[in-house]
């Protein structure tokens, strides 16, 4: 039984006491979040912040979309190195591992033999044979593990913690907070080695939001608040706040970034949620291939605008007085002033355009109309620094 009802849910408060956290993980900068009030859900068995008494969603939205603002997330780096690492990960994911080239970022999907998804995230190359794979929420460490049998490669977790400045202001605070000199181009999905404040710290240009922005990764060696005060000094003059997921849910349904586990999971292949892609099928074999060979090249994921209704999760969709679907996320968007959501249909007999009815917060049934995703910024210019585009508050 899921907790999101559209009025209650279960997230995760810091009390006095003792036990019964063993799994838990905090991230480096828990303390700086504290005095702001955050309540947590767990990610990756980490405490990553939804939202915070001290701020609320739709100034946090805005502070997103029209200055800068920091996630400090559930992500799990998974260390993958050895000779062999890129011949495991070649077979662990759907893109041919082998083109990604060292000092480089790519996005990695793995499925189950059947062609169902496992996982995503982000695979770092920083050498030859080392990567980091900044995976989304499940347990991938034990699937690679059982797959790197009889190959030189050792998988580890490097307790290793990201966080993400996003916005329009993200890479000035980074020019600002950098000592030395970045690259040139410093370009998308590329990775940096920065001197923040004495310390090197790697960076890529990704983020969860398709607002322009980059992520930083807190290794056990740093002085994280160090790291912290230094940004917030250097931020501070463009509007810099650390802010919570449940902000940043809207704009990635708007930018159409799928979450494992709710908008895809294991009964959904890549052509179904639009990863195809990231499915090189003429590539070497991999997990699931057979399976992907054969499977349905159509979509069955869409966006949904809904002007009279926030939809809820897991509510249904239907049309023609029967359910075609569920909703897969929702949220109300203070800029496209209306119902924002993901929906999943049961078969591909729907396309853009379509006029359905989505299960809303307020218990009713909802006209809303099925759109392709990203909602706006269809070639993704805006994290791309191709367009500069800050929406005014209205």
């Amino acid at each position: 039984m899921n907790s999101s009802d559209g009025k209650t849910r279960d997230l995760v408060s810091s009390i006095p006491g003792a036990g019964w956290d063993y799994s838990l993980s905090r991230h480096p900068y828990h303390e700086i979040e504290r005095p702001l009030g955050p309540h947590y859900c767990v990610y990756n068995r980490r405490l990553m912040a939804c939202c915070f008494d001290a701020t609320s969603l739709e100034d946090e939205y805005w502070l997103l979309r029209q200055k800068a603002a920091l996630l400090n997330t559930g992500e799990f780096p998974l260390q993958f190195k050895g000779p062999d690492a890129e011949a495991l990960l070649d077979k662990l994911f759907t893109k041919d591992i082998t083109r990604l080239k060292p000092g480089r970022c790519g996005y990695g999907v793995a499925c189950y033999e059947d062609g169902g998804l496992l996982v995503d995230g982000i695979l770092l190359r920083l050498t030859d044979d080392c990567f980091w794979y900044a995976q989304a929420d499940g347990d991938f460490y034990s699937w690679a593990r059982a797959h790197s049998v009889g190959m030189d490669v050792e998988i580890s977790d490097p307790q290793v913690y990201v966080s993400q400045i996003q916005g329009p202001n993200a890479l000035k605070i980074l020019q600002a907070a950098n000592d030395g000199q970045l690259p040139d181009p410093f370009g998308y999905f590329a990775i940096a080695r920065v001197n923040l404040d004495g310390q090197e710290v790697v960076v890529t240009r990704t983020g969860y939001t398709n607002e322009l922005g980059w992520e930083f990764y807190t290794e056990p060696h740093h002085n994280a608040d160090a790291i912290w005060q230094h940004l917030k000094k250097v931020g501070e003059p463009y509007g810099l706040q650390i802010f919570g997921l449940d902000a940043m849910n809207i704009r990635r349904i708007e930018a159409g970034i799928l979450n494992a586990g709710s908008d895809f999971d294991a009964t959904t292949t890549p052509y179904d949620v639009g990863f195809g892609r990231f499915v090189d099928a003429d590539k070497g074999d991999f997990i699931g291939k057979a399976a992907l060979e054969s499977a349905s090249k159509e979509l069955r994921l869409f966006g949904v605008k809904c002007p009279d209704g926030e939809p809820l999760i897991n509510a249904k969709v239907e049309a023609d007085g029967k359910v075609i679907g569920k909703v897969t996320a929702g949220a109300t968007s203070p800029y496209l002033k209306c119902g924002v959501g993901i929906v999943r249909l049961d078969k591909a007999e729907r396309e853009a355009g379509a006029i359905v009815s989505v299960g809303c917060k307020d218990g009713t049934q909802c006209s809303a109309e099925l759109v392709e995703m990203p909602f706006y910024d269809k070639l993704a210019e805006i994290p791309r620094g191709k367009l500069v585009d800050i929406p005014e508050r209205k």
